[in-house]
């Protein structure tokens, strides 16, 4: 039976909301501009309205970044403390099957998964080292000289475990419970390179693409897009992963795209200017596109009779549901794939922002 993937992608500057949403529910809405882009995939997703976290404000507006896939509340704000993010969750219960059990994915190099304690972990931002760590067998030599650096962690986690629970009887209560937070993560990471040293010498799979070439132009966000987007694609193809997260991070510079001359936050920023929201919508239809590309190819890939799409279940959205004004209210959720039964458009009643966030 082919396994069940997730794949998580969120576009931090949000979507300009009359360019999605339809204005009739079901499957038989008029395409919007954004929804023309995936309408060779209209049967095979979902997209929802009206829906968000309780308590988004943090301590800037674009705070909600960090609890996209965790729903913490008061992101940033004093006394935060991020919850562990749904692939975490995922991956803990089933990342041992795979030789990655997570693939956390950036255009930035911030990433939308964190740990039970917290702890946000970095997201790779270079196609070319995730080809390498997924499909580039080390020789003899980097295998045994990678088995040693695992021996060398483990022996580093027992001298730091058995220094602290000597501190231990030194502290307060305060500062034991912060021990502890300190010291579930030690024996997280303590699992997880047992896990990895059993993989150390299973060959990995050969795949008939050749390492890629990270895109040079630091601009050229679509592009970067697109390519990572193969990446995932071979991960989940290959069975290297089941759950994986990108965060689709945007810039404070000008994109390179046709058509684009001012600074994509700032189009975000576009307080209904006419002249901006046309721009930026040059800039999201190019988003949309290559969403509809990487669909496209889950599709292509065949498995016991059905696609990969079918067996993935591919969440796209963001924070933000008027970046404009920083409002973390009636957000956009795009669900594809994963065998579910698609439903089309689905608006649901917004709730109101309290006076506070008016």
């Amino acid at each position: 039976v082919p396994p069940k993937r997730f794949v998580a992608m969120c576009a931090t500057l949000g979507f300009h909301g009359p360019h999605l949403f339809p204005t009739q529910p079901g499957q038989d809405y008029d395409l919007t501009p954004y929804l023309s882009k995936l309408k060779d995939h209209r049967r095979e997703f979902t997209l929802f309205s009206g829906l968000s976290h309780p308590e988004q404000q943090g301590n800037n507006g674009h705070a909600s970044e960090m609890t996209w896939l965790t729903s913490a509340r008061r992101p940033g704000l004093a006394g935060f403390k991020n919850s562990i993010s749904l692939d975490q969750v995922i991956a803990d219960a089933i990342g041992s099957e795979t030789r990655h059990p997570f693939l956390a994915l950036s255009t930035n190099g911030r990433s939308m998964s964190w740990t039970a304690n917290g702890v946000e972990l970095p997201g790779e931002t270079s196609p070319a080292k995730l080809f390498k760590a997924l499909f580039i067998q080390g020789t003899e030599a980097e295998v045994a000289a990678e088995m040693k650096n695992f021996q060398r962690g483990r022996s580093i986690l027992d001298t730091v475990l058995g220094e602290a629970k000597s501190l231990e009887r030194e502290l307060g209560a305060r500062d034991k419970e912060k021990l502890d937070e300190y010291l579930a993560s030690v024996r997280d990471l303590e699992e997880r390179l047992q896990e990895s040293e059993g993989w150390v010498q299973k060959p990995k799979p050969q795949v008939p693409s050749e390492l890629p070439k990270d895109v040079q132009d630091k601009n050229d966000a679509i592009a970067k897009q697109r390519l990572m987007n193969d990446m995932i694609v071979l991960a989940l193809q290959t069975d290297s992963t089941r759950t994986i997260t990108f965060q689709l991070a945007g810039m404070n510079a000008v994109p390179t795209i046709p058509g684009v001359k001012n600074d994509w936050h700032n189009l975000s920023h576009h307080g209904k200017d006419p002249a901006k929201i046309d721009e930026l919508k040059i800039i999201e239809e190019a988003e949309f596109t290559v969403l509809a590309e990487f669909l496209t190819k889950l599709k292509s890939v065949s498995e016991n009779g059905k696609s990969l799409l079918d067996h993935t279940a591919v969440l796209y959205g963001s924070n933000l549901g008027n970046a404009s004004s920083h409002d973390w209210h009636n957000l956009p959720v795009l669900v594809a794939g994963g065998g579910f039964q698609h439903q089309g458009y689905v608006p649901h009643a917004e709730t109101a922002p309290p006076p506070s966030a008016n």
